[in-house]
């Protein structure tokens, strides 16, 4: 090898090192940090678009109910952040539930559901409204009697389900619907990513503060909360109902009977929080912005100042994502 090649191999190698030091560089700035209590959202997983067209079919079909008044979707609107918008949802007989409909966008992220996590799967939060008599109201044999007088309906389960409509069937093609409802692309995620510009500075101050004051120590992973359970009222107790018709609710204890959980219950996702209103298990807080100062002063017993409340609520807004239209 000549003395001139042996130089010029010699540089493509250093500048061979340079380069991949520059992209190691690039690619340690472009991941979230471990040391983040949030981390951003899995993708969408796969699953057979029939059943998912069908989950869909199902979900907006007012048959489930026993009076064919009521469809999944009347209590999780998923063109208004995948709930009702009301205190308290109304089912078939108007009648009234107890609790605030939570948000079916990004529940598979869930460790567990309802409020009160009675039930560790998506399978069993399904069977839980349409059986509800102050829901959906419905028995699973007179329902399953129902839908297969729809010659076209069957039709759709028989291409992928070998039996047919069956209950197994149809709770399976709802909870692979519900599992495509991930909220993705939110400017958050992106900040979390190392995207430039993808947040505002004023959003990033109130995330900041939002772990400074203590709000991430329950509102963290993925989904930015339902991943643990805590009692409301941490510091400062939260009221108690103000009269006789209004049942005081227990959360957890009422699934486990354990005194430990009374008044604990599942911490809700913040994601697409500005969409969910009203908020708390009652219904009772209409703003988002009574809301964080609420949560603050029952959950972590401190005074907070008007701006930081403003960039905490500028930071909300950054964990808007969408739903993907083929859903909606």
């Amino acid at each position: 090898m000549s003395e001139k090649l042996f130089i010029f191999w010699h540089y493509l190698s250093r500048l061979a090192t340079v380069l991949c030091l520059c992209a190691n560089c690039t690619l340690v700035l472009a991941t979230p940090s471990a040391n983040e209590p949030i981390s951003p959202l899995p993708k969408r997983p796969y699953a057979h678009p029939h059943i998912v067209q069908l989950g869909k079919i199902l979900f907006n079909d007012v048959r489930l109910s026993r009076d064919n008044s009521i469809s999944c979707a009347a209590c999780h609107n998923l063109a208004k952040g995948g709930d009702d918008g009301q205190k308290t949802s109304t089912g078939i007989d108007g009648k009234r539930g107890t609790r605030n409909a939570p948000t079916v966008i990004n529940s598979s992220l869930n460790m567990a559901q309802f409020w009160d996590g009675r039930v560790n799967s998506l399978s069993h939060q399904v069977m839980g409204p349409i059986t509800n008599p102050n829901e959906m109201g419905s028995e699973w044999d007179s329902l399953l009697e129902k839908l297969r007088k729809d010659l076209e309906l069957s039709a759709q389960f028989e291409r992928v389900y070998a039996d047919g409509i069956t209950r197994e069937n149809l709770i399976d093609a709802l909870v692979t619907f519900e599992r495509q409802l991930i909220s993705n692309n939110t400017p958050f995620d992106k900040y979390l990513q190392g995207i430039p510009n993808s947040i505002s500075a004023f959003a990033e101050q109130g995330y900041k503060t939002f772990k400074q004051i203590g709000c991430a120590a329950c509102h963290q992973g993925k989904n930015v909360g339902g991943n643990m359970y805590q009692n409301f009222g941490v510091v400062i107790p939260y009221p108690k109902p103000d009269s006789d018709d209004n049942k005081e609710d227990y959360g957890r204890y009422e699934a486990t009977g354990k005194e430990s959980d009374r008044y604990k219950f599942r911490v809700p996702s913040l994601r697409n929080v500005t969409e969910t209103a009203p908020y708390f298990h009652d219904g009772s807080e209409a703003t988002l912005e009574g809301a964080v100062r609420k949560m603050v002063h029952h959950q972590i017993g401190r005074p907070i100042d008007d701006e930081s409340v403003r960039a905490i609520l500028a930071f909300l807004k950054t964990l808007r994502g969408e739903v993907s239209g083929d859903l909606l």
